[in-house]
């Protein structure tokens, strides 16, 4: 399997550090990342096996899904100075946008629950590459779940898909079956066939006519809505049982910092 950080790692420090070694660097250092922001952490556990891996000795850590202010101190580990300069930068990058995904995620579920207690926030699988395991890590941190990991473990006819088979006919698969309409006539005919419709760009004022028409033809169809604002998630909420989202990948990063002193 791939070791992740040692690839974030071979892209910041190929062949050395130039500037350590020109600067004779040498002996043992502590290194501290702290927030200039509140977050959520994320994939702590992850980032304290990599320093480890390399040899260094963590702290302190805070644990996945735990809140915490400006001016906290999120990571500390200590040991060689070198290895902790050349593990500075992709950590504070690393945590900047894991823990941002993991904070914008359970805002993101709180005000939807405010509204509807069962309603779930799924991320799709339009994650970066080579960021997919904390990406989804991040956003199970918090609170939200996966809409689809991959190709390999969930059913969904697209719209694509559609657009090529002239008749989908019978069904039958061990996975919920997943149908992407591409109109509100494709979603009344194949709601019966559905475990899950996914609808894409519908007002909230429409999905209040339409989902309540179309769960009479399936009492145990789920509806999801995708291509939504996440500010305005509370809107959707009242009407639907899953908002799929890829927006969350996208969180702002969050401020962080880090102070390296000799020991």
């Amino acid at each position: 399997m791939v070791d992740f950080f040692d690839l974030y790692l071979s892209e910041d420090c190929p062949y050395g550090d130039e500037t350590t070694e020109l600067l004779g660097i040498a002996g043992k250092g502590r290194l501290r990342i702290m927030s200039r922001e509140h977050g959520v952490a994320a994939c702590m556990d992850d980032l304290a096996d990599f320093y480890r891996k390399n040899g260094l000795e963590v702290i302190s850590s805070l644990g996945n899904g735990a809140e915490f202010n400006a001016h906290d101190v999120i990571f500390e580990a200590q040991g060689d100075l070198p290895a902790l300069f050349r593990l500075w930068r992709v950590s504070q990058t690393f945590l900047s946008l894991v823990c941002a995904i993991a904070s914008n995620t359970r805002f993101s579920v709180e005000l939807a629950h405010k509204v509807n207690p069962d309603l779930i926030i799924a991320t799709s699988r339009k994650t970066h590459p080579g960021f997919r395991k904390y990406e989804l890590k991040a956003v199970k941190t918090g609170g939200g779940q996966h809409h689809r990991n991959s190709l390999s473990d969930s059913v969904l006819l697209s719209q694509n898909h559609l657009s090529i088979i002239e008749d989908i006919g019978r069904l039958r698969s061990t996975r919920k079956i997943e149908i992407e309409p591409r109109s509100m006539e494709e979603a009344y005919k194949y709601a019966p066939l559905a475990d899950v419709l996914l609808l894409d760009h519908f007002s909230p004022e429409e999905l209040e006519t339409f989902v309540p028409e179309l769960r009479s033809l399936n009492p145990r169809l789920e509806v999801a809505v995708g291509g939504i604002d996440l500010k305005k998630v509370a809107e959707y909420a009242k009407f639907v049982d899953i908002i799929v989202t890829s927006e969350l990948y996208y969180s702002k990063p969050l401020d962080l910092t880090a102070k390296i002193r000799k020991l």
